[in-house]
């Protein structure tokens, strides 16, 4: 059902730290700052040849990224991103297999413009799983 890794999310305090570290010191390719209300967050992405990193910053208190940050001030592996072909097939076979859905287990459009869906992560051995449609 999955496929390919589509990313590795870390949550970061400062997006622009962040982001110089891995242009600068790493010489990775990044993206522009890109806000994302519907989900509280400020998304950076890093370039690399076989999959990205999206650094997250929060995008206000209220944001489940501040949340992971008050829990893990130093930031950190927030989650991993999987593509499937088609999202609302990969649900209902999760949800008929016991998975949890996070929200209302209905997509919302993430931040490459494409409809995404979170698996709890107490279902998957402590990891947040996002899957993309491809």
């Amino acid at each position: 059902m999955i496929g390919r890794l589509n990313h590795v999310a870390i949550a970061v305090r400062d997006l622009d730290r962040a982001t110089a570290l891995y242009r600068d010191v790493l010489g990775a390719t990044v993206s522009a700052p890109l806000a994302q209300p519907d989900h509280g967050v400020t998304v950076v992405f890093v370039t690399l040849p076989n999959t990205k990193i999206e650094l997250l910053q929060p995008l206000g208190e209220a944001s489940p990224i501040a949340r992971f940050l008050d829990k893990n001030p130093d930031g950190g592996l927030h989650h991993v991103c999987y593509e499937v072909d088609d999202i609302l097939a990969a649900r209902d076979r999760l949800k008929a297999g016991g998975a949890r859905i996070l929200g209302d287990a209905e997509p919302r459009i993430g931040a490459h413009g494409k409809p995404v869906l979170f698996l709890h992560p107490k279902d998957f051995s402590g990891t947040l799983i996002e899957l993309e449609q491809a």
